[in-house]
């Protein structure tokens, strides 16, 4: 796999939008599916991973952009933002909101913008890894920089 894969490319053309240029993807020699994969690669706390997770909340594709260190408490989040039940999203309804597959799903990239929510525990962290549309691609960026390019609503997601 190399940084020219299209999903990838799709993430990189994204962030450019948002004038994000400077070496952006790091390609991984292992895969990086899960949080702990991408920190054990990249030799960062787990907390620094921003996992990207699809959920369906009445049929609406809905992402999440939390800390690799905790899990999504979804009933109080669609209750803090008036959303009905949050449920996981299916491997077929990932791909058709992302164009990326479960383990590569990137903040940006999509084929439209998602409702995203944003964890604040990600603000610990100076740098933050999210997937670049791959399973072996990343890209280091800052909660204050998630929270522009997504367009996402900071909130407590645990």
């Amino acid at each position: 796999m190399n940084a020219t894969h299209p999903r990838v490319q799709q993430v990189i053309d994204a962030l450019a939008e948002h004038g994000v240029v400077d070496e952006v993807v790091r390609v991984l020699p292992d895969s990086a599916r899960t949080a702990r994969e991408a920190a054990d690669a990249l030799g960062v706390e787990v907390g620094a991973i921003a996992n990207s997770l699809v959920f369906e909340a009445d049929g609406e594709a809905v992402l999440v952009l939390t800390s690799g260190a905790h899990r999504v408490d979804t009933a109080a989040l669609a209750a803090a933002h008036g959303l009905p039940p949050l449920e996981r999203a299916r491997p077929e309804t990932v791909r058709a909101a992302t164009g990326q597959v479960i383990g590569g799903v990137a903040p940006v990239g999509h084929p439209a913008p998602l409702r995203t929510f944003v964890d604040l525990a990600l603000r610990d962290y100076e740098v933050v890894w999210a997937a670049a549309g791959h399973p072996h691609a990343v890209f280091a960026t800052s909660f204050d920089q998630l929270v522009t390019i997504t367009g996402g609503t900071p909130t407590e997601v645990a």
